[in-house]
């Protein structure tokens, strides 16, 4: 029998210790012996949990366990959680997350120490929840340069603009809704602004490439601005908005990676995805396009991927994943300014319609959905110029890009 531990008994923490005794016998099969969570740590009492000789307080009572080789990190945030992932893998304990927080922050250096220890640091459910997609990326897509990696990697914004899209709710109305339903936080800052999928972009962009991406080379724009105007112009060009994570790999082997609204056409696979569904599309250059699909997060669509690196670990006990990236020393994330796409501008004013065709000769002009504004679709232009552009324009209500 191998001995584990849980750290952070939150939703996910609870739900992978109901995934292991619910499931005890398949996770016995699969992982070739049985697997017992010997302790549960975290700092709150339980009273009512009816394995009470388990919970902990002390962190060194796992660390200090030689009977105690896997830990699952279910803590969030990147304070203790960093601090006792790095412990124990010094301790040569082998380690799973659903982090990715601190996968996105710290991941080359922890990945590292793993190495050295000949132990596994694994965080399939850091992305994507419950939808793999971190081994398929290292194991299956490895015959392939991945040419783009674009995905809607937050369920909370993608039920808001659902809401939006399809009840006609404005996007706090929609939020509030999200919050009552549980699917936001109280303070849903790291959703709507984008950075929970700044992180998930950055790992994904990690594995792909072979370098660290911190969060903070990534340029980031969450849905805090989008009006239910934006998404009647997309209807117009018969698309969706949506807020996408994507990496897109350059000849020169650097890649441009961001996370923004977009203009999805209706013809591409993603603008399906609604709800608190999450969805990633992974093009390789033999392959093609390949897209993973299913609950981005939730108790155990969670927890599910967080027992699967777990009975990984069992498998591969005495010998680790080769699993790991550069420390980011290659700067490979290219900066944004030369990015080319079409775009969707929104301006004001009364002559707006007349700004718009003078600063983009030919472009494809939206019919005005209230008075003293006006809209088009442009051809492809780069980053760079589109600033020019709205500096030149100045009354700009909305700029996003097509995908």
């Amino acid at each position: 029998m191998m001995k584990a531990a849980i750290m952070g008994f939150g939703t996910v923490g609870s739900g992978v210790y109901e995934v292991l005794d619910r499931n005890a016998d398949v996770v016995a099969k699969n992982a070739g012996d049985s697997i017992e969570v010997k302790y549960i740590l975290d700092l709150r009492d339980f009273p009512d949990a009816p394995y009470q000789e388990k919970f902990i307080k002390d962190f060194a009572i796992i660390e200090n366990d030689p009977e105690v080789s896997i830990v699952a990190e279910t803590m969030g945030g990147k304070g203790a959680a960093y601090e006792f992932t790095k412990r124990c893998l010094l301790a040569g304990k082998h380690v799973v997350t659903s982090n990715k927080e601190l996968v996105a922050t710290h991941g080359a250096e922890l990945l590292s120490i793993a190495k050295e220890k000949n132990v596994n640091y694994l965080f399939e459910a850091s992305v994507g929840g419950g939808i793999p997609i971190i081994r398929p990326m290292f194991q299956c897509l490895t015959a392939n340069h991945m040419t783009h990696i674009t995905g809607i990697l937050n369920g909370t914004t993608n039920y808001i603009l659902t809401r939006m899209i399809d009840a006609g709710l404005d996007f706090e109305t929609a939020l509030k809704e999200a919050q009552e339903k549980g699917y936001a936080e109280a303070n849903p800052a790291a959703d709507v602004e984008g950075m929970d999928a700044c992180r998930k972009i950055c790992i994904l962009s990690a594995i792909a490439y072979g370098d660290h991406v911190y969060p903070e080379f990534v340029e980031t724009e969450g849905i805090t601005k989008i009006t239910l105007q934006d998404v009647a112009y997309a209807a117009q060009a018969d698309c969706v908005v949506k807020l996408l994570g994507r990496a897109v790999l350059n000849e020169d082997e650097t890649f441009y990676a961001f996370v923004a609204p977009h203009f999805v056409s209706k013809t591409c696979p993603l603008a399906c995805v609604d709800d608190v569904f999450n969805a990633i599309m992974v093009t390789g250059d033999m392959l093609g396009d390949s897209m993973f699909y299913g609950q981005g997060a939730g108790k155990l669509a969670t927890a599910s991927a967080v027992v699967a690196d777990i009975i990984d670990c069992a498998r591969h006990n005495k010998k680790r994943r080769d699993l790991g990236w550069g420390d980011g020393s290659r700067k490979l994330v290219r900066p944004l300014e030369g990015f080319a796409s079409r775009w969707y501008i929104r301006v004001s004013g009364a002559d707006a319609a007349e700004k718009l065709a003078a600063v983009f000769p030919g472009c494809n002009m939206l019919q005005a959905v209230q008075e003293g504004e006006a809209a088009c679709i442009t051809d492809e232009l780069t980053t760079a110029d589109m600033k020019k552009a709205q500096e030149a324009l100045s009354a700009v209500l909305g700029c996003m890009r097509l995908l």
